[in-house]
């Protein structure tokens, strides 16, 4: 039995191509090779291989990670002008908002200034920034460092200040319009010029 056992293990250890044959020897065993030197040897019929081809696995890409770049921040981020609180007197609500920020503003960095927690004026490089037309009343003023994604880099707390627009009829009262002043200054238009006097001859009666 266990030479029965050892040869059917050689059996399966064969090359699926070899012919394998069987015969019983001498001494009543079993026997199976693939070069028989009995004449009684019968070919044997061997199942197909059930062998399955290997799978490949895939070769994991080796992902090479970039250090980020370190973050480029400033010490010091505000408005210069105008100060905090500050009263602005102009008849035509216009305003300079003056803008620094140490270190100075790096490569594809830009300013963006909020007026009311809305973007006005042009973003750019520019720290200066010319308001014109403002309302009269209290006004809130921010800026910002942006990157060019539009991320916000810096923000400095909002700060408030004052426009006061003095009406045409107060620079008149301040400043009263002269005959030269008419057409000339806008608070001495030419339809409030008063009419002139004109000067009639002398006739004398006869």
């Amino acid at each position: 039995m266990r030479n029965l056992l050892f040869c059917g293990l050689m059996l399966l250890a064969l090359p699926s191509l070899a012919q394998v044959y069987t015969y019983v020897d001498a001494e009543g065993n079993r026997v199976f090779t693939d070069k028989p030197k009995s004449g009684n040897a019968e070919r044997v019929e061997l199942a197909p291989s059930n062998s399955m081809p290997a799978i490949q696995t895939p070769t994991a890409t080796q992902v090479v990670s970039t250090p980020p770049e370190p973050a480029q921040r400033y010490s010091l981020l505000r408005i210069l002008v105008p100060q905090p609180d500050a009263t602005i007197r102009d008849s035509a609500g216009n305003l300079i908002v003056s803008i620094n920020s140490e270190p100075g503003l790096f490569t594809q960095h830009s300013y963006r200034l909020l007026l009311d927690g809305k973007p006005v004026g042009e973003v750019g490089s520019s720290p200066v920034f010319p308001l014109e037309n403002i309302d009269r009343g209290t006004h809130q003023l921010a800026v910002e460092v942006i990157d060019q994604a539009g991320r916000i880099i810096e923000r400095t707390p909002t700060q408030p200040f004052h426009m006061q627009r003095i009406s045409l009829a107060q620079k008149r009262k301040a400043n009263p319009c002269k005959k030269a002043d008419y057409g000339v200054r806008p608070e001495c238009p030419l339809k409030d010029k008063p009419p002139e006097k004109k000067d009639i001859p002398f006739v004398p009666f006869i």
